[in-house]
């Protein structure tokens, strides 16, 4: 390079700065500083041991000496605590806490019924009757105390649980109650009380004792409606204790147990006396405390709940294997649960090692297999991310990491190795220049305004999410800031000091081991011409139009080699993707520039419809697949009872006393069943047909039907039933492909329910080998049919069976296929037939079919024979919907004393009303609690709960205020108590809270259950306005912990939108000042829009509805689309202008724009190829993520990756040959005026929001 060339190289490059002294290598200011440092490997090695060392240190003293940094995995992060809805929550269950200690339902409740109960008789005085009431309600209370007094036995007390629920799935109808499903659940109890330390855990109630199968452990059985379906015998006596080995008579057992409230308990709200049907059943394991070695409950009893969760997760590998094509079991409990989450958490986390690994090999591969880069590249994105956790959580104090936070793992990968190739490409494409100094100086200047331009933007984008009043989003937003401005400042101090030892050092070794590998001529896609922004190439030619007084624009020329001595050749890679960006994607977008705007023109409109026709969630957001065992049971749980409602004691071991089994009710019932069983045993033993031994079993009833089939052809397949297990050559045994079976059982006469006829026929029309079939009918002669023999099966499912399916194919030879499963078969949608259809046959080897007479006494029992059981019992309220609150007594929080606006911590002191006086409103309070519980569209029938539970207190209100009598009831299960509570303190009712069963399901999502809390608050203050004015209670408010998630959801979605906006013109100001003209704006902003525009439409054509998940992920598309334009439009003002070239173009404007965009692409197209892939990449194992919101987070960051450079490389591209300045330079000048200018549009937006729109914004968020 000539001297000309490298004045015009700088001063281009420093915009007019002294050249003579560039010449020369002389440096002023920082940039000596900086030249001096980054030239010698012992400055620069020190440079990258100091900020090495800094991170680890500050994160070393942030884990020593700093509070633990928690992570909160629950979806309450995304609560709004400043909400309303929030506060009115919080401030009951503060005042609960502060009067309890804790929102402990059972000590809410006794507590506040006695205290109650005590006011109210100072405040009646001396009255003998009451006094002679309340000595009788002591009396029966204190006996009720002694008899529920703590009995420390040893795993007496039910103190630990693991909740079963097991649901109907696969064909036919979803009912629980068969004898298949049952079995299945009776296996997976049964093998739960087989572990080896189950005795050591389990629950021994007093209760126990009484019952003799459970011995010698008497461990409890698992609390489940099975406890009936599988009695016991022993001695003559029955047990409900479901440890019995054959099922009873489901009817009957199921009659009997509804007798009880506790029944409804197990069941789904499906389930009526008149049709004892249920989609799931619920069942529980209980363990005691204290352990064995322990004394007592609360002696250790951090130590033996330790111990109980050790033992406790061994469940969950074993749990995993039950379900089967007809149940599906799902499991759970705290210590489960919660172990299902952090495991999951962890499973996911592990991912993301996938993802660097991924990285690392492209990173090695993209630096030209230099693995001294490749590993300061990424430790400078590690470090960098230790140096963001210590300033997210020590210098601004948050103290939890969120779970979006781990999406930052994945996302910073991509963003940390994009400023790294711009470093490393912009260092090697400045090979040229002969002195060290210039080198590094143009490399830190070039790439650090480079990145900074982008990573300013990111982070700014990220930032605009901080502003969210949601505690997870605001956390993820400050902490994805922290880590990409970390990232940014990290690479551009450690990059420039691990080129200078690469080049110093390093990189002659490197070439020397890739000699020796025959590799010397082996390049990755980036070599030294490619770049993340339009970089400088070897060879600078003058600018003929600089005489114009336009700034000195660089000639980049792909064609000009660049073979220094140390440098290697352009890479094969690199050269053929730049080859086919220029051929096939940047000349044919530059000619057909105004097809490409039309184009993108017309799908922006057609996404932004598509936007608008986003729907709102239909359903509760998320949190996990929806195939895994959690999500599934967080869904179920709107369908099952509160989590507060345990119900140890409701099972038949409990409501059940032993029975005799010769008593009047039940021995009709095993009378009739014995004769009917002698007889069937005598007819199947003298009925046994001859020549059939080796297929018959000994019972001479049963017999196997073996399958064989023998390919015909590449498509067909004739199959060939026989009663002979022996199977002829050329025909094989049918195998388990297609789902098919190779033999299953029948009976040979009918026997019990198993009474259908089926017929195997043969035909020998069919050369060279004949057809068989099977049929309901007969054997159609007409056409060949001949019968071959025939045997019986069931229609319906019964006990220890199993469904199959059989068709007979339409095609020529006309076989018969039977398969576990309608595909199988080919089962379409036509109706069954005799030749089509569905049979039910025993289970092989099933000695309860095989041999009857073996069965137990309680086989096919009925408990209920002759009408012994009682009438079904009313349902009780289980919390199935949500519970309301109308409290009074309580204004609101106080969070003065609270920092931060997490869920996790301190949530602040209730306030209370002085002027609250329950005996003056007495009246007004029973008045409204009838008039809540009378309107049947917010309250279930049964379902007010206006006072605390015990004591009497419906029967000494009514002398207090006339109105109070004939009080709503609660209709509870037998010992659930109220959710009623009141607080007290000095001899004073403080606040009260009554409750309401809703009828709210809490399984909608939250924009449809928004329409319930509006009834809800419109009733409750049309009730307050008709008081009096005085009243107190004018001042009460209806609250519940349902609003709070539905609030969550809507201020999510809401939130996101509003960070969208904000992010977008966070954006749009940074580039208007980075590059100072509107017409270099106009591509960003066009891409941008696009790109948000087209995710939106491909969540419409996914099937997506806009949830608190979508709404979130939705926030970082600006951040994530931004980055390539900005740098094609970065690498459009520094490239430069050529004289005319063959191709014909002249010297028109319009030609040195396209020219001039063609050059930019050219240089950047590889790099910003490359980083996309990059991003795309480490993305990917998002995808299979568990976690719901890090596998959309993974998606649409992926989704936008690949829309946004598609759109760079297309709409930019074409915008800039279309619009943009030619002869523009960027001055400090213009710069500042831009600043100015967009500061200016700021203030001023800002000042009509704050007056016109601030206020409803400001309310929502």
């Amino acid at each position: 390079m000539d001297e000309d060339d490298e004045e015009l190289l700088f001063r281009a490059s420093r915009g007019g700065e002294q050249v003579e002294d560039l010449r020369h290598g002389v440096l002023r200011g920082p940039w000596r500083a900086v030249a001096w440092i980054y030239t010698r490997p012992w400055a620069s090695g020190v440079v990258l041991g100091g900020f090495a060392l800094l991170p680890c240190t500050l994160f070393a003293f942030m884990l020593l000496y700093c509070p633990p940094l928690d992570i909160d995995l629950s979806y309450s992060a995304f609560e709004v605590h400043s909400h309303f809805s929030a506060e009115r929550f919080d401030a009951l269950a503060m005042a609960v806490k502060t009067q309890l200690g804790s929102w402990n339902r059972r000590r809410r409740e006794s507590d506040g019924g006695e205290a109650l109960r005590e006011l109210l008789m100072e405040k009646l005085g001396n009255n003998g009757t009451l006094r002679k009431a309340s000595a009788k309600g002591d009396r029966a209370s204190s006996h009720r105390r002694r008899r529920s007094a703590p009995d420390y036995y040893l795993q007496s007390q039910a103190l630990w649980r693991i909740e079963l629920v097991f649901v109907a799935q696969g064909d036919g109808e979803r009912n629980i109650f068969t004898p298949e499903r049952l079995r299945t659940i009776h296996e997976v109890e049964r093998l739960l009380m087989q572990h080896p330390r189950f005795p050591q855990f389990c629950w021994k109630p007093m209760e126990a004792l009484r019952d003799l199968p459970l011995g010698p452990s008497f461990c409890s059985p698992p609390s489940s409606l099975l406890s009936y379906l599988y009695p016991s015998e022993r001695g003559g006596k029955i047990y409900y204790d479901g440890m019995g080995p054959d099922l009873a008579d489901i009817q009957g057992s199921l009659s009997l147990a509804i007798t009880h409230p506790q029944f409804y308990w197990y069941v789904d709200e499906s389930l009526s006396p008149e049709n004892l049907s249920s989609s799931l059943l619920r069942s529980e394991i209980h363990f005691g405390a204290p352990l064995p070695s322990y004394y007592s409950v609360e002696d250790r009893a951090d130590e033996q709940r330790s111990h109980f969760k050790t033992f406790a997760v061994q469940y969950a590998d074993i749990l995993a294997k039950q379900s089967t094509s007809q149940v599906k079991v799902l499991y759970g409990g705290t210590e489960l649960f919660d172990h299902e989450v952090r495991h999951t958490f962890r499973k996911d986390m592990m991912l993301a090692v996938i993802s660097g690994g991924c990285i690392t090999v492209l990173v090695y591969i993209l630096t030209s297999f230099s693995a001294f880069l490749t590993f300061f590249g990424l430790a400078s994105i590690a470090l960098s991310c230790l140096m963001a956790l210590f300033l997210y959580h020590v210098v601004f104090g948050v103290r939890y990491l969120g779970i979006l936070n781990g999406v930052a793992a994945f996302v910073i990968i991509g963003i940390g190795v994009d400023d790294v190739f711009v470093f490393i490409n912009t260092f090697r494409q400045a090979a040229h220049l002969g002195h060290p100094r210039q080198r590094m100086v143009y490399t830190v200047k070039t790439a650090g305004r480079a990145t900074f331009l982008t990573s300013f933007t990111t982070a700014a984008a990220y930032a605009a999410n901080a502003f969210s009043k949601i505690p997870a989003v605001h956390d993820f937003g400050l902490f994805m800031a922290l880590i990409v401005s970390c990232c940014w400042l990290w690479v551009c101090v450690l990059m420039p000091a691990a080129l200078c030892i690469w080049s110093r050092r390093v990189e002659a070794h490197e070439h020397e081991g890739f000699h020796c590998c025959k590799w010397s001529t082996i390049h990755g896609p980036l070599s030294d011409d490619d770049d993340d922004v339009a970089l400088l190439s070897v060879e600078m030619e003058p600018d003929p139009l600089e005489a114009d007084g336009d700034a000195g624009i660089l000639f980049l020329s792909p064609e000009t080699p660049l073979n220094p001595v140390g440098q290697q050749h352009q890479g094969v890679v690199s050269a053929k993707l730049q080859w086919a960006l220029a051929h096939w994607v940047v000349q044919p977008t530059v000619d057909r520039r105004k097809t490409i705007l039309g184009l993108f023109l017309v799908l922006f409109l057609a996404s932004a419809c598509c936007c608008c026709l986003l729907k709102p969630a239909s359903h509760a957001p998320l949190l996990f697949r929806q195939d895994t065992n959690l999500q599934t049971l967080l869904a179920l749980r709107s369908n099952l009872s509160s989590q507060g409602i345990s119900c140890p004691m409701c099972s038949g071991v409990f409501m059940e006393k032993p029975h005799s089994l010769h008593n009047r009710s039940s021995s009709s019932t095993i009378r009739t069943w014995t004769h009917e069983r002698a007889r069937g045993a005598a007819a199947s033993t003298s009925t046994a047909p001859p020549n059939t031994a080796a297929s018959i079993n000994q019972t001479g009833l049963r017999l196997t039907v073996f399958i064989s089939k023998l390919e015909l052809r590449s498509s067909t397949r004739v199959y060939r039933f026989s009663l002979n297990a022996t199977t002829p050559s050329p025909w094989t045994l049918c195998g388990s492909e297609r789902e098919q079976v190779s033999s299953f059982q029948a009976f040979s006469r009918p026997w019990r329910n198993y009474t259908r006829r089926m017929t195997v026929c043969v035909s020998h029309d069919y050369y060279p080998y004949p057809s068989w079939m099977i049929t309901f009918g007969s054997c159609d002669r007409r056409h060949s049919w001949m019968p071959e023999f025939s045997f019986y099966v069931a229609t319906a499912a019964q006990q220890h069976s199993r469904k199959l399916h059989f068709a007979q194919h339409k095609l020529r030879p006309h076989p018969t296929r039977v398969c576990v499963s309608p595909p199988g078969c080919g089962v379409g949608g036509t109706p069954d037939g005799p030749a089509r259809g569905t049979f039910y046959a025993p289970l092989p080897g099933d000695s309860t079919t095989a041999a009857p007479e073996k069965a137990s006494k309680m086989f096919g029992f009925n408990p209920c024979t002759g009408g012994a059981c009682g009438r079904p019992a009313v349902r009780p309220l289980v919390d199935t919907g949500a519970m309301v609150f109308v409290v009074f007594g309580i204004l609101g929080v106080n969070r003065t004393q609270r920092g931060g606006n997490h869920v996790i911590g301190d949530l602040g002191n209730a306030i209370l009303d002085p002027d609250f006086d329950i005996f003056q409103e007495m009246g007004y309070l029973c008045k409204i609690c009838k008039a809540v519980s009378a309107n049947k569209q917010l309250v279930k029938p049964g379902g007010a709960q206006c006072l605390p539970s015990g004591n009497k207190l419906s029967s000494v209100l009514p002398l207090l205020h006339p109105d109070c009598r004939a009080l709503p009831e609660p209709n509870l299960l037998p010992g659930q108590l109220s959710h009623g509570a009141v607080g007290t303190h000095g001899g004073k009712v403080r606040w009260l809270s009554m409750a309401f069963e809703s009828t709210t399901y809490k399984g909608k999502s939250s924009f449809q259950t928004y329409s319930d809390f509006l009834r809800w608050e419109t009733f409750i203050q049309e009730q307050l306005s008709t008081l009096p004015q005085s009243s107190a209670l004018r001042r009460g408010f209806q609250t519940c912990e349902h609003w709070k998630q539905i609030f969550m959801e809507i201020i999510s979605v809401e939130s996101a939108l509003w960070s969208l906006l904000l992010s977008l013109v966070i954006c749009v100001a940074a580039v208007s000042v980075f590059t100072a003209h509107l017409l270099l704006l106009l591509p960003v902003l066009l891409t941008i829009l696009g790109v948000i525009c087209v995710v939106g439409a491909i969540m419409y054509w996914l099937g997506w509805e806009l949830g608190a998940v979508e709404a979130i992920s939705l926030s970082i598309l600006v951040g994530s689309s931004v980055d390539y334009c900005l740098h094609l439009v970065e690498g459009y003002m520094l490239a430069g202008e050529t004289p005319p070239s063959p191709a014909g173009l002249g010297n028109e404007t319009a030609a040195r724009r396209q020219r001039r965009c063609v050059e930019a692409v050219k240089h950047v197209g590889v790099a910003i190829v490359s980083s996309a892939v990059t991003t795309v990449i480490s993305t990917l194992p998002l995808f299979f993520c568990v976690i719901v919101p890090f596998a959309k987070f993974g998606q649409i960051v992926a989704i936008n990756t690949t829309v946004s450079i598609l759109f760079t490389l297309t709409v930019t591209v074409a915008t800039l040959a279309s619009a943009a300045p030619v002869h523009f330079s960027r001055t400090p000048g213009g710069v500042l005026k831009a600043a100015v200018a967009v500061l200016a549009l700021v203030s001023a937006g800002g000042a009509v929001w704050w007056v016109g729109g601030g206020t409803t914004l400001r309310s929502t968020v």
